[in-house]
């Protein structure tokens, strides 16, 4: 099955749902920024005119240095394999579900000034666009296993949240000794101290560019979405990287395997089963081409078996390798996941663009809420730098682990936290966090319905 032609209507569709993907991440890019910025806005410690721009060139750093394991994270999430093999119009419906989908919750609680996560509204998304999938193709439309992964991360991220800037708060309460840091701006010019101000500086800087190195991957997935749905045999896997490399990582695989088998061992079998799809793979390898569906297919397909099977022998604990081999077997798996885990440098750069553009507007709703609603005190400098702290931290160590987190709920339960810690549970604003916990049980529910309708709905007319 050669590559599909797109007819000029499916070429509109493609545009339209590129269009879509970056109002997505331009949207993502005002909706989240409040996170970064209100703690320097609301401590005096940078004005909106200077935030807003730094925060906005962070937030651009950190998607084209953040790499593209959140973004496969995401990927993973619905039939990619079965999307392949139906008509491009299929993952067309699919594509628009989600990123439509996405959008409009995403806009109107922005309308709304209430902060509300982006990721949870496009994981929903894609949960309710892939049972639309599955009712329609009787195949399975939801990885459950990597939902149920990414769904503990955006569950557990902002009790973490709450926690740490709570215990922090109340560590600096007993242990430091400056005043100075406990005072709450009022006033024009009522700025902090400059050792202060650098401090909330910085975590804002974290917090910027540990969003776009998580927030941005998100959209980068559902860029590449698009890419393999509309064009599979260029997009599914990495054409640039030479065959010699991949031939070479297979080499080096086989002769480790060939050692293991000479050397003696009762896991022959398993060894044997490796040796197989090492040959399957190069011979997937050799037939691979840009223009051909069903040959990309296969590669891919091949490519994934492989490395799923290093992986296994690897574990396997009756298999005794040198740390030497150990060491080549899983730079192999490592090397050879670049074949199906990639994005083009380009498609980075406009994700990257766009939603370091998205946090030039729009701001500053969401900034009020998260700057004067939460507590019924204006923010003091050490909540906005406890806060701040453990977001970067939490969305840091989320993206090092290829998770997708809430940035919005996890800085939104670090100021709460804080505030607790400072106060009790008098000083928080309960009509605002009851609006904070509605979005956050609605988002997952409304974005699955949503998108079923609109992925049916497209089915209609694509």
């Amino acid at each position: 099955m050669g590559e599909v032609q797109l007819s000029g209507y499916l070429l509109f569709v493609f545009f339209l749902c590129v269009l879509a993907v970056i109002g997505f991440e331009f949207v993502n890019g005002f909706h989240d920024t409040a996170n970064a910025v209100a703690t320097v806005i609301y401590t005096k410690a940078l004005k909106p005119v200077y935030a807003i721009p730094w925060s906005g060139a962070f937030n651009f750093l950190g998607v084209f240095l953040g790499g593209v394991t959140v973004a496969m994270g995401i990927l993973k999430l619905v039939p990619l394999d079965k999307l392949m093999t139906l008509p491009v119009s299929v993952g067309a419906c699919l594509v628009l579900a989600v990123l439509l989908a996405s959008i409009i919750w995403n806009l109107g609680t922005w309308y709304l000034g209430i902060p509300c996560s982006s990721s949870h509204t496009m994981i929903g998304a894609m949960i309710g666009a892939g049972l639309a999938f599955t009712w329609y193709y009787n195949g399975p439309g939801v990885n459950w296993e990597k939902a149920e992964e990414i769904g503990s991360s955006l569950v557990l991220s902002p009790i973490i949240g709450f926690g740490a800037a709570a215990l922090l708060m109340l560590f600096l309460k007993h242990v430091t000794k400056s005043h100075a840091l406990f005072h709450i701006p009022s006033g024009e010019n009522d700025r902090p101290p400059i050792h202060i101000r650098l401090l909330l500086i910085t975590t804002c800087t974290l917090v910027s560019f540990f969003h776009g190195s998580n927030d941005g991957q998100k959209g980068v997935g559902l860029f590449m979405l698009i890419l393999i749905a509309f064009m599979p045999a260029h997009f599914a896997v990495n054409h640039h990287i030479p065959n010699a490399k991949v031939l070479s990582e297979l080499n080096r695989t086989e002769q480790v395997i060939t050692n293991a088998l000479n050397s003696g061992t009762d896991q022959k079998n398993v060894l044997l089963q490796l040796n197989k799809a090492l040959d399957q793979t190069r011979a997937s390898l050799k037939a691979k081409s840009e223009t051909d569906v069903a040959k990309t297919y296969s590669y891919r397909k091949q490519v994934e078996s492989v490395i799923k099977d290093i992986r296994l022998v690897i574990k396997n604990e009756k298999i005794k390798f040198s740390q030497k081999d150990r060491d080549v077997l899983t730079g192999a798996s490592n090397e050879l996941e670049h074949v199906t885990d990639f994005a083009p440098i380009w498609v980075i750069a406009i994700i990257s663009l766009s939603l370091g553009l998205g946090t030039m507007i729009g701001w500053k709703r969401i900034v009020v809420t998260i700057g004067e609603k939460i507590g019924n005190e204006h923010l003091n400098y050490a909540q906005g730098a406890t806060s701040e702290i453990v977001a970067a931290s939490t969305i840091g160590l989320s993206t090092a682990f290829g998770l997708p987190v809430s940035t919005t709920h996890v800085l939104s339960s670090g100021i709460a936290g804080a505030m607790v810690a400072s106060g009790g549970k008098g000083n928080l604003n309960s009509k605002t966090l009851k609006n904070i916990a509605l979005a956050w049980v609605l988002t997952l529910p409304v974005a699955i319905v949503l998108a079923a309708l609109l992925f049916m709905l497209f089915h209609l007319f694509i």
